[in-house]
C-alpha cells in the first residue's frame, strides 16, 4: 500500500506514543504560565508540545506534573515543606491535556479532534469533539463520540459511527471499532549512543519527563516501531461496502494483512436488487467478492431478480444456491 505523500518509501511508521521518558518541550505564542501550587504548566496560543518525535499542537496545552515517584514522593515532599517541584527540577508529567483544534503527529501517523487527554500512567490518549480521526500509512479510523489510542497495548478504540477506510478506499463501519496494531520487534540502541539533547528553543519551557531515564549502555524502545493494523474488530450495525456490494451484519473481523473480512450474525449481502441472507459471510475487500457461508444445519436464502446482477444468479434463473464454506478464514 502507498505511503503518505512526501514520506520516503523507507520511512518507518512511528506510533503516537507520548509515554516514553525524556522532557517535553512546550512553546506557545501567548505565553506559558507555571502554577507552582497546582503543579501545572499552561501554554496558550498555537501551543506546541514535543517529546521524542511526537508533536502535539493545540490552542491550549495543560501539562500536569508531580514529583518523581508519584503520590508517596509528593506526600513526603509536602511533609518537608518544600513548596512543590519546579518544572525544571526532576518531576514527571502524569497528564497532558490539549484543547482547541488538536493535532497529534509523527512523521507517519496523525490524530485529530477538538480535545485530547493523554494519561501517561495508562499510556492512553482519548480524543473527543468533531472530526475525530487517526491516520496511519495504510488506514484511517474515524468516529463520532470518542477515539482512544492505547500505545502500550497497541490498540485503538473508536466509538459512535466508527469507520475504518483502507488506502484503496474500502470502508467498514459499525457502532464500535477495536483496532489492533502489529507488534513489530522494537528497534533498540544503547543509551550512550544517543546524541545529546538539543537546547530548548527561545521562549520554550522544558517540562519534566514522564519516567526515569534508562541506565547508560542499556537498550531502550525508540520511535520507529510499526503502526500497521493487524486486525480490526467491529461491533453493532456492521456495514462493508465494495464497488459492487454492500454486506451488513452484527459483528465482523477484518484482516488488513489479507484484505479479508468475516461478517457474523444476521448477514445480508446486497447487490443491486438482489439479496442473500445467512449467518456468516467472507468478504474479500481487494477483489470485491463476497461469499455467504452456510452454517451446519442451516440454509442460506437468496432473492435474485431477473436482469439485476445476473452475475450472481445461477444458470437458468431460480433461487440462488448456497455458497460452499470458505477456506482459510481471517483471524
Amino acid at each position: 500500500m502507498a505511503p503518505f505523500a512526501g514520506i520516503p518509501l523507507g520511512a518507518v511508521a512511528q506510533p503516537l506514543d507520548l509515554s516514553g521518558g525524556g522532557p517535553v518541550e512546550v512553546t506557545a505564542i501567548d505565553g506559558i504560565e507555571w502554577r507552582q501550587n497546582e503543579q501545572v504548566v499552561v501554554a496558550r496560543g498555537s501551543a506546541k508540545a514535543v517529546r521524542d518525535g511526537v508533536t502535539v499542537d493545540a490552542a491550549r496545552l495543560i501539562a500536569r506534573y508531580r514529583p518523581r515517584g508519584g503520590a508517596a514522593a509528593q506526600a513526603a515532599q509536602a511533609a518537608q515543606g518544600s513548596g512543590g517541584e519546579s518544572p525544571l527540577s526532576g518531576g514527571e508529567i502524569w497528564r497532558l491535556e490539549a484543547e482547541g483544534d488538536v493535532r497529534i503527529s509523527t512523521e507517519t501517523d496523525k490524530a485529530q479532534g477538538d480535545r485530547a487527554v493523554y494519561d501517561m500512567d495508562q499510556a492512553v490518549m482519548v480524543l473527543t469533539g468533531r472530526d475525530l480521526r487517526l491516520t496511519t500509512p495504510n488506514d484511517t479510523i474515524t468516529s463520532r463520540d470518542t477515539l482512544e489510542y492505547w500505545s502500550q497495548r497497541r490498540m485503538a478504540v473508536a466509538r459512535g459511527a466508527a469507520k475504518v477506510v483502507t488506502s484503496d478506499n474500502r470502508q467498514i463501519t459499525g457502532d464500535t471499532l477495536v483496532a489492533y496494531f502489529l507488534e513489530n520487534a522494537p528497534a533498540v540502541q544503547p543509551v550512550a549512543a544517543r546524541p545529546p539533547a538539543a537546547a530548548p528553543a527561545a521562549g520554550a519551557v522544558r517540562v519534566p519527563g514522564g519516567g526515569a531515564a534508562p541506565a547508560p549502555g542499556t537498550a531502550r524502545r525508540v520511535p520507529g516501531e510499526g503502526s500497521k493494523l493487524d486486525r480490526v474488530e467491529i461491533f453493532g450495525n456492521v456495514e462493508i461496502r465494495t464497488e459492487t456490494e454492500v454486506v451488513r451484519g452484527d459483528r465482523a473481523v477484518y484482516s488488513p494483512v489479507t484484505g479479508m473480512a468475516r461478517v457474523l450474525g444476521s448477514v445480508r449481502i446486497t447487490r443491486g436488487q438482489n439479496q442473500l441472507q445467512g449467518q456468516e459471510a467472507i468478504v474479500n475487500l481487494r477483489s470485491g467478492i463476497s461469499r455467504l457461508v452456510s452454517a451446519p444445519g442451516q440454509r442460506v436464502q437468496g432473492l435474485v431478480l431477473p436482469n439485476s446482477g445476473q452475475e450472481n444468479a445461477p444458470a437458468g434463473g431460480g433461487a440462488a444456491r448456497p455458497a460452499q464454506p470458505a477456506q482459510g478464514r481471517p483471524r
